[in-house]
């Protein structure tokens, strides 16, 4: 198993993440962020590279597209002990992409207001995280993924003594990733199946 060399961390929750990205920071491995997650990193002095610059695409549409790219998730879906993945990541210069920490929009806070509209639901309604997660799920045999602060310190401990976390905490987070994204789109589902559309008139384009 490879070292961890590269993170990205893009976090609605920001709990402890100084802690953890520093001591990943410590221990060589760069590391890659959006928005308001970058920005806390730096403000503790963190060398963080915005993930714009690591595609060299800018984020667009209103922060809807940061993080869909084949340069970010061609880094986290190779297959490491695949040859002919290998093969292409190094024809397109994709560079692995070894830990992912990453929460979602809050939708079920969002709605949780009684003024929220139709609208605000909609914009609430992350798609780059889960797409995230989920990829890095699928990847688990080379990538680790990070839905809860509570799991910084196992990773941290495991990475600090071998240089990568084990297959056995790697699949844990895998499947405690595919539950969170299922409860997210439950929840979504159940709230939008409440909704009367033709009674929205706050929708862009209506």
């Amino acid at each position: 198993m490879n070292k961890v060399e590269r993170a990205l961390i893009s976090l609605t929750d920001k709990s402890g993440i100084e802690n953890f990205a520093q001591e990943l920071a410590d221990l060589g491995v760069e590391i890659l962020s959006t928005g308001g997650t970058a920005k806390k990193m730096r403000d503790h002095g963190i060398s963080v590279t915005d993930v714009s610059e690591f595609t060299g695409f800018p984020e667009m549409l209103d922060g809807r597209v940061k993080t869909l790219h084949p340069l970010v998730h061609g880094g986290i879906l190779n297959q490491r002990s695949n040859p002919d993945h290998q093969k292409q990541c190094a024809e397109h210069n994709i560079k692995p992409i070894d830990i992912i920490a990453v929460n979602l929009y809050a939708f079920e806070k969002t709605v949780a207001d009684p003024d929220c509209s139709l609208a605000d639901a909609i914009e609430n309604i992350d798609i780059g995280g889960p797409t995230l997660l989920r990829a890095s799920a699928k990847n688990f045999n080379d990538v680790t993924v990070i839905v809860d602060p509570s799991d910084y310190p196992q990773v941290l401990a495991e990475i600090k003594e071998t240089g990568n976390t084990t297959l056995k905490t790697r699949f844990r987070l895998a499947v405690k990733v595919f539950e969170l994204t299922s409860t997210y789109d439950t929840t979504i589902a159940a709230w939008l199946n409440n909704v009367d559309v033709d009674s929205n008139s706050d929708l862009a384009g209506e």
